[in-house]
């Protein structure tokens, strides 16, 4: 064997490690590919499922905020009926206020009309008593002079 023959078979020999080595490597490529190719199909069915339930889930929630839109209007327009009622409290409180203000306006005209009553009967007590006083002194003098 020359040495050009032994050079063919080298070649030859390691053409058919690699070939080995690809169709190896294919097989288990294939075999990936399978596992890939069922992973893509449970994903398909697993998006077609999630895409109708979604689609499902999508459609009563369009309806609970009907529902809920009818309710806010529905509490919108009771609170709208009762605006009167809580205008006519503020104008309670007001009047009330208000009351208070005058009657410690009159407690204060009260207390001071008590004074000047209680100082106008003094001076009235004081003037019976002078009066009494005049009168008695012009009694007595009539009597003197009667006499």
């Amino acid at each position: 064997m020359s040495g050009g023959e032994i050079a063919a078979i080298i070649a030859a020999v390691a053409f058919a490690v690699l070939v080995i080595f690809i169709v190896v490597n294919l097989m288990k490529l294939s075999k990936i590919a399978g596992e890939i190719q069922q992973t893509v199909k449970e994903a398909n069915n697993s998006i077609s499922v999630i895409t109708k339930d979604v689609d499902s889930l999508s459609i009563e929630v369009e309806g609970l905020l009907n529902k809920a839109n009818a309710l806010v209007d529905d509490v919108n327009g009771k609170l709208g009926k009762t605006d009167p009622l809580f205008q006519a409290i503020g104008d309670l409180g007001v009047t009330v206020s208000d009351l208070n203000h005058s009657s410690r306006n009159l407690v204060g005209h009260v207390t001071g009309a008590t004074k000047k009553t209680a100082q106008v009967s003094v001076a009235s007590k004081i003037g019976r008593t002078a009066m009494a006083m005049n009168r008695n002194r012009k009694a007595k003098k009539t009597a003197k002079q009667e006499f």
